[in-house]
């Protein structure tokens, strides 16, 4: 029995053989060579040509071979991700870092921190799976590792200053976005103005330290009040709680990073005490979460997808540009004034 022409042709046990880049040529009478140029869109081929292979792609049902590709250029194009799992700011990074190393030609690999697995282990697994470079959000590890993990694999270091940095970083200028809350609250009239810490590591030192800056900028030195914390909406409830309990609360709080200061309004709202009527409330990161009705938080906005474009874009010169030396990018920070700030109901210290 004849096998119609029109009929697709069949392996031994009679399923249909994924279509070749073979195929493709045979179907458009052009060389392998040029068909794959015009898939990786390189320029050469004319804008007839590349309609014709786009035509018999579409016809044939052919789907690239990412793997065997990667395979025969000897590269990954993948970029290593290092993610705190528990941080919503870092999830709203990583879209954003797929979306331009898509544009790029590349793909994310993800590894990620939690309670129970740390930074050492996170970059351990981008790099088995042959990360071409790493893009750490957050790092904690010491300047001189991350420096020698550089020279191995090119490394970007997201949202943490490194001083006499050995390798590329991008970030915002932290002590200036904190100074912007403080310089709001006491625009608004607000003097007692307690500060909730991020706990250890440079953007916690650097956030301690620009909150401190700013009181003093403002004689409010006997005001400084600094409660211990980090990243969790638990640590936000406990600081809150301490405030409390140690008599009238402050008239206005600002807090390591949004989730520390939705910690805080869940504490507050507990107790009974009106969040901004009483206490002011603010945070930093502008995540998904402060954005939603029910927090409305004023916060400093780090420019998520900026930060993203320009660590993908360090990487990729790094990679493929032939740059050598490192290159620190400090964005601007920027405040984002919600609902809880307003001015204080009582004269500060009554």
């Amino acid at each position: 029995m004849d096998v119609p022409k029109s009929a697709a042709p069949t392996g031994g046990n009679g399923a249909v053989p994924r279509p070749r880049l073979e195929d493709v040529a045979t179907r458009v009478g052009m060389s392998t060579a040029s068909v794959s140029l015009v898939l990786r869109n390189a320029p050469g081929p004319s804008e007839r040509t590349r309609q014709r292979v786009l035509k018999a792609v579409a016809e044939l049902g052919y789907r690239p071979d990412r793997t065997a590709s990667l395979l025969a250029s000897r590269r990954s194009r993948l970029l290593g991700v290092m993610v705190n799992i528990h941080s919503p700011f870092h999830a709203e990074l990583v879209e954003h870092l797929h979306t331009a190393a898509e544009e790029v030609g590349y793909d994310l690999v993800l590894s990620t921190q939690t309670r129970t697995r740390d930074e050492h282990t996170a970059i351990g697994t981008l790099l088995a799976f042959r990360s071409e470079a790493l893009i750490l959000l957050g790092p904690v590890a010491p300047a001189d590792a991350l420096a020698a993990l550089d020279r191995k694999t090119p490394v970007v270091a997201v949202g943490r200053r490194i001083a006499d940095a050995a390798l590329d970083v991008v970030r915002t200028a932290d002590e200036d976005g904190i100074g912007q809350v403080v310089d709001h609250l006491v625009e608004l009239g607000h003097r007692e103005i307690a500060y909730v810490d991020g706990g250890r590591g440079v953007i916690a030192t650097d956030r301690r330290h620009g909150y401190r800056t700013a009181m003093r900028r403002h004689g409010l030195d006997e005001h400084i009040r600094v409660l211990p914390g980090d990243i969790t909406e638990e640590a936000g409830e406990r600081a809150a709680q301490h405030l409390l309990d140690s008599g009238p609360p402050p008239t206005a709080v600002v807090a390591y990073n949004d989730q520390s200061a939705i910690g805080v309004l869940a504490a507050f709202g507990r107790a009974g005490i009106a969040v901004p009527g009483t206490v002011s409330v603010a945070g930093y990161d502008d995540n998904a979460l402060s954005r939603l009705d029910c927090f409305d938080l004023t916060t400093v906005s780090q420019n998520a997808e900026e930060q993203a474009r320009h660590a993908v874009t360090a990487a990729v010169e790094r990679l493929d540009g032939g740059r050598t030396a490192p290159r620190e990018i400090v964005l601007p920070p920027r405040l984002i004034v919600r609902g809880t700030t307003r001015t204080p109901s009582r004269v500060s210290g009554t």
